[in-house]
């Protein structure tokens, strides 16, 4: 959750100094990543790795 508002707040910063249409090209650049089957793989391990060191 944080590193998602701590990409949101980077695209908004650079977004609202490079115009709306920058800012919408890299929303979905960030969309296009997170939502890549690899990198929620990724995630998912990850996870479930702090839900075990949490235990």
């Amino acid at each position: 959750m944080v590193r998602f508002l701590v990409g949101a707040g980077i695209g908004y910063v650079l977004g609202a100094k490079a115009g709306r249409g920058r800012y919408e090209q890299i929303l979905r650049a960030y969309r296009r990543i997170t939502d890549h089957p690899a990198v929620q793989g990724a995630a998912g391990i990850a996870r479930a790795k702090v839900e075990e060191l949490r235990r």
